[in-house]
């Protein structure tokens, strides 16, 4: 949406891993997959280790060294994707203020029913895998994220996820100059939490399913 926009020039993806496993610190999205997404949308990566177990001072602590790095570098601002949560908004609020980055919200107080057909339509393909079993049941964990998961989810749950119901992998959209085939390779359960593992899968085999299909 800002590369649409063209209000400003998007030069990076900053991303926190849990430096032990290797994976996306929340949705726990395997390194080499969120690579490939940049490499798909042509940006660099800014991957943030975090030591697991990790402290609320010490995650603090790296963001302010990765924002340090990024006024270094001559970068200004900070996008967000929330939507509507006021608390969140104000905590990256209250992270950035003095450090030279302005925060932004491109898609902040959309419509999360009407933005989630939107990215549907426009050929966003994603997997949910990260499904938090208190708010969504587990068997959610490794669902296409489609027309017709929109049509299972529970009223209360919001069709973005944006209290945390479920997380998600991009393999294939509009922002990227290929798709990166995925497949699920198990699931975890962890306290309240189910993990779909996502595996990327082969060029044979995403052009074998692609003649299957056509």
């Amino acid at each position: 949406m800002l590369r649409q926009r063209g209000e400003c020039e998007v030069v990076g993806l900053l991303t926190t891993f849990n430096e032990e496993a290797d994976r996306v610190a929340m949705h726990a999205v395997r390194r080499e997959l969120v690579e490939r997404q940049a490499a798909g949308a042509g940006l660099p990566l800014w991957a943030v280790p975090l030591p697991w177990p990790c402290s609320n001072e010490q995650y603090e602590s790296l963001m302010a060294q990765a924002c340090a790095k990024a006024v270094d570098k001559g970068i200004e601002g900070i996008a967000f994707g929330d939507l509507f949560l006021e608390d969140v908004r104000a905590y990256r609020e209250r992270q950035l203020k003095d450090t030279g980055l302005q925060p932004i919200f491109p898609v902040w107080g959309m419509s999360t029913a009407a933005l989630a057909r939107e990215m549907i339509g426009a050929g966003v393909r994603a997997k949910l895998t990260c499904v938090d079993t208190d708010k969504l049941n587990g068997s959610f964990a490794g669902r296409e994220f489609n027309e017709a998961l929109l049509a299972d989810l529970p009223d209360e749950v919001d069709p973005c996820g944006e209290r945390g119901e479920f997380h998600s992998f991009v393999y294939a959209g509009p922002m990227f100059n290929a798709a990166m085939p995925v497949t699920i390779g198990g699931s975890v359960v962890r306290d309240q939490f189910v993990f779909a593992d996502l595996i990327a899968e082969s060029a044979d085999v995403a052009v074998g399913r692609a003649r299957e299909n056509s």
